[in-house]
């Protein structure tokens, strides 16, 4: 993959550089990133689509050729004109409300499609609680493995990580999805119990609101939703997130006091 001199980036994070280049938008991945990751996200990609999910579509998984990123993997998608949900609200603040239920929409809208080709939500939670090992107790892991296992089975299409950053709200005014990293075909209140655990990290004034919203619309238990929050902050444990590994641990432990 080559990438223009005139490429500019648009966002930066400790394993990845996203950038403007032309009409594709390019994700290079630090050097430690595995090639069968970036695969596996355009693979992803791929599969929502033909599910009848509005994405940017992918147009190439190939290593960098020229420049600072020489050797590292990259993913090139279709650029949507437009700006995300995110800026939206940071523009127009007082703007909150429409802006978080255009995102419940969007994700109820979503979890409304099967794609039962997408990795099963339960199997990586199982791998995700496993790799907790030296963060959480033996036992513990064992009964967040029990309630994976319990789990009711269903092939609703799961973002797992769907925050206003995620959502792209396009020049034709629609919505569009980006970063399909995460998903799994599985159960819709797991989904929830995520988008409201990365509310609590990022945006925690407004996580309340969010689940409030979501239970409203979804017609679902707020307890349906919470129940799996031990299971989803073990799941965010194992990513090795130091900054925000007590938060996410005093979650786990509510379990244990069940």
């Amino acid at each position: 993959m080559i990438i223009s001199e005139n490429a500019v980036v648009i966002k930066q994070r400790a394993n990845k550089v996203v950038y403007r280049d032309g009409d594709r938008i390019i994700k290079v991945f630090n050097d430690v990133k595995p090639a069968s990751d970036v695969f596996n996200e355009a693979l992803n990609t791929a599969r929502v689509a033909e599910a009848g999910i509005r994405v940017s579509e992918p147009l190439e998984v190939s290593q960098v050729e020229n420049g600072d990123h020489a050797g590292s993997w990259a993913l090139a998608n279709r650029y949507v004109p437009g700006k995300s949900l995110y800026s939206a609200w940071m523009d127009n603040p007082d703007g909150f409300d429409g802006y978080l239920g255009q995102l419940i929409g969007l994700q109820l809208e979503v979890q409304g499609f099967r794609a039962p080709l997408l990795n099963r939500q339960k199997d990586k939670l199982n791998r995700m609680i496993s790799n907790t090992r030296g963060i959480i107790d033996a036992t513990t892991r064992y009964d967040l493995h029990i309630r994976v296992e319990g789990m009711q089975e269903d092939e609703s299409v799961c973002h797992g990580d769907l925050i206003p950053s995620n959502v792209i709200v396009g020049d034709d005014g629609q919505l569009y999805l980006c970063d399909w990293a995460h998903v799994t075909a599985g159960l819709p209140e797991v989904d929830a119990a995520m988008t409201y655990l990365l509310f609590s990290i990022k945006h925690p004034d407004n996580a309340e609101l969010y689940l409030k919203r979501y239970c409203e619309r979804a017609d679902v238990a707020r307890q349906a939703i919470l129940r799996w929050m031990p299971v989803i902050a073990a799941a965010e444990l194992s990513r090795g997130r130091k900054r925000n590994e007590e938060f996410l641990k005093s979650w786990v432990d509510v379990y244990g006091g069940e």
